[in-house]
Order: C-alpha cells, then structure tokens, then sequence
C-alpha cells in the first residue's frame, strides 16, 4: 500500500486525535457539534469543527476507512490544494443542508462527523473513476463505482425522507447528500472552468 498523502494523513489523525481529547475531556465537546441555527448553542465555527468529532469507535471507524479507501487515491490525482477545496467544499455544504433540515423539521439535535466530506470524496471517486471496480463491506459484491455512488446516494436519500430505516435512528442523511452536492457543485465548477 502507499503512504497515505499528507491532508489525507493530517485529517486522519486530526479526527482520531479529536475522539482520544473529548474522550478526556467530554464536557468540551458540545462548543464543536453543529448545533441547529435555533439553538443558543450554535457558533459560526461550528460549520467545520463537527467535521472532526465523532459518536462513538464504529462511527470514527468507518469514516477513517472511508478516508483511507478513497481520499488518498484522490489527493494524489488533485494534489494537496484541490483536495483540501474538495474536503472544506463538502464538509461545509453537508453543515448547510444539515442546517437547512433542522430548521426546516425543528430539530435541537446536535450533527457530528466527516461523514458529510467523505460522500463528498466517495462522489468524487465515482465521477473521476466511474468504471473502477470496487467491493465495499456491505454487501461484499464488487461493483463499479459509478453504481456503488448512485446506489449509496438513493439509499441516503430514501432513508433521509424516512420509506425505510436502516442502522441508528440519529444519522443525518441530509448531511451525507449535502456533502455529495458541495463535490459535484465543486468538480463540475472546475470541468467548466477548464472548458472556457
């Protein structure tokens, strides 16, 4: 395997560093969650520090392996600057629909973790290398990546507008597409930027 690149090994270890300190120090942790604009808790910074916290080992587990699979492949076709434009660009905008869907339903529930940038990384993955053929851990069938995206961003869009429930009930949804629109808007801005 190669290294991991240096955003993608920085925003790696600044999330499992962020989990070891609220662990330590839990009290702390509600200033950095993403807290509905309605709340008296929510602060302007809070749009990128939720990014970094996460509920519990599982949740901080898959997004790292999720980091792992697909962002170091994709800092090393970007390079540094336009990766970290891809991660701020989706971890921002899934903060922005979250924000939009709290306000919306009423929510006071706080939102954390990279989730929100990482389906920005996996859309990203599937439109720079639709035919690649990848296995992901549920269910274990290989695929291309173009499918695994589309099937990933119905089934975050089904389970958002509640058809079904699958897996915990508190998982943003909103947040995972929100991260997968900032991608595309971004790429797509860029493809057209290059045409011109």
């Amino acid at each position: 395997m190669p290294p991991l690149p240096p955003v993608t090994k920085a925003f790696l270890l600044a999330c499992v560093g962020a989990f070891c300190f609220f662990y330590l120090f839990p009290g702390l942790e509600p200033w950095f969650e993403l807290w509905p604009l309605t709340s008296p808790f929510f602060m302007p910074w809070q749009v990128l520090t939720y990014a970094f916290l996460h509920g519990g080992l599982w949740h901080l587990a898959f997004n790292m392996l999720g980091l792992w699979m697909f962002g170091g492949e994709l800092e090393r076709v970007w390079g540094p600057k336009r990766y970290t434009q891809i991660l701020i660009a989706s971890t921002l905008s899934a903060a922005v629909v979250q924000l939009l869907f709290t306000w919306a339903t009423g929510s006071h529930s706080p939102t954390l973790g990279a989730s929100g940038a990482l389906f920005g990384l996996l859309l990203s993955f599937g439109m720079l290398f639709p035919n690649r053929i990848i296995v992901p851990l549920i269910p274990p069938i290989p695929m291309k990546a173009k499918y695994f995206v589309a099937i990933f961003g119905g089934l975050e869009l089904a389970m958002g507008a509640r058809l079904f429930e699958f897996g915990p009930a508190n998982v943003a949804h909103f947040a995972h597409l929100g991260g997968m629109l900032g991608a595309w808007l971004l790429i797509s801005h860029w493809r057209s930027s290059r045409r011109r």
